[in-house]
């Protein structure tokens, strides 16, 4: 008799790997009976969590890291074994805002579109009307992605610009009624908010950083060790789902599948196009084409490299203001779990890395790395300003960043 294991999802299509492992039937072949449980907001996708409510979650990659380390509440360990995606989100600007922030319209350049973009923050500022940007956690990705690039951009988070939080589902409903001049969120919402006419999508998330790591697999570290077996199985159906999300030939298939009413309950054009990498960024446009928008299963996107946990730990000293601490540093580190990915899946034809760490942002051309099996090719992972992340240097890369900006 198949195990049950139970998994919080928010409606988001990087949702999608926990979904198509179960209707597909991956889990099963494992000997898993999946049950999955939608929420409406992160912030109750984890309560269920630690309440013991679910046994895994999908979940934003700093909020596991956040809830270790006892940010906003008590500690309580988290194990990420798998990545469930990365990018795949967009910044979304209403549209006389997106108009003057990228005049020629398609997808800006950061840094052009940055540029612009101080000009009229600060003299909103300066007028006593500071733009208001939404994110969907106060520990996400897309509030980290977004700050970076601000800051990047000479424009300082929280006194030059104010950012608040709205959940996914709600995103384009606070575009529409003006509450936010801005959304960072992932599809299907950016879509949705420019079907209404009510946003312009200006950038994707992988503009700013080209492999930036996004929804884990997140639970409980007791339930890791508890359940071992069972997790290793998930991961190897995941991993299935994973090859089987980039067959251009499943698009249509995966597409029905997560636009049903237990899923996204959502528009299954918007959301098939989401999975082809194509974007209609505004509502008179065309679509448009951007390969590396939500990155799955190549280049071993699915592995839980330490160096990405760490360097959301240093967004997270950035923008809570808080000094190093090497503890820390090594809980937030031990959140993603290459060990059991590795575990789970050796002697699979999955490829595996040799490492378990990297250089983030080096690369801007394809190199070959060494593999404990089979072959990875890894491309462009680039930070749009150039900088790069040694996890070597995590403290000296830390100092880097004043907490005065």
């Amino acid at each position: 008799m198949a195990d049950h294991f139970s998994i919080g999802f928010l409606p988001l299509v990087d949702a999608a790997l926990p979904i198509l492992a179960h209707e597909h039937g991956f889990a099963a072949d494992e000997g898993l009976k999946l049950r999955l449980v939608k929420d409406v907001s992160w912030a109750t996708v984890l309560d269920r969590l630690l309440y013991g409510h679910t046994d895994a979650a999908h979940m934003v990659a700093p909020l596991a890291i956040a809830t270790t380390l006892g940010r906003g509440r008590p500690a309580q360990p988290l194990a990420a074994p798998f990545v469930l995606g990365l990018n795949g989100n967009a910044i979304t600007l209403r549209p006389d805002l997106a108009a003057s922030v990228v005049p020629q319209g398609g997808l800006g350049n950061p840094a052009e579109a940055g540029a612009a973009l101080r000009a009229i923050a600060l003299a909103g500022k300066d007028a006593g009307n500071p733009l208001r940007f939404g994110v969907v956690h106060r520990y996400s990705s897309h509030n980290y992605m977004l700050r970076y690039w601000l800051a990047g951009c000479g424009i300082r988070p929280d006194e030059d610009v104010e950012i608040t939080t709205v959940p996914p589902p709600f995103c384009a409903d606070a575009l529409e009624a003006g509450e936010v001049d801005g959304i960072c969120v992932g599809e299907p919402w950016n879509s949705v908010a420019v079907e209404r006419g009510a946003g312009r999508i200006v950038l994707a998330t992988a503009q700013i950083w080209r492999r930036g790591v996004e929804k884990v697999l997140a639970m409980r570290e007791p339930v890791l060790e508890e359940r071992r077996g069972e997790v290793e199985a998930l991961v190897r159906a995941l991993h299935r789902a994973a090859r089987l999300f980039v067959d251009p030939e499943a698009l249509v298939t995966n597409a029905a599948i997560l636009a049903r009413s237990e899923y996204l309950d959502g528009n299954v054009e918007l959301i098939q196009r989401a999975l082809g990498d194509r974007l209609l960024l505004d509502q008179e446009g065309e679509l448009v084409h951007f390969p590396d928008f939500m990155f799955q299963y190549r280049e071993a996107a699915n592995f839980p490299w330490v160096s990405q946990a760490q360097w959301l730990y240093t967004q997270m000293l950035r923008w809570d203001r808080t000094p190093f601490d090497a503890k820390d540093a090594a809980k937030a580190a031990r959140v993603f779990r290459p060990d059991v990915y590795r575990s789970a899946l050796t002697g699979t034809d999955a490829p595996l890395p040799g490492a378990s760490s990297k250089v983030e942002g080096s690369l801007l051309q394809p190199l070959a790395v060494g593999t404990q099996q089979g072959q990875i090719t890894l491309d462009n992972n680039a930070f749009f300003d150039g900088r790069t992340f040694d996890p070597a240097a995590l403290e000296a890369y830390v100092a880097q960043d004043s907490y005065a900006k």
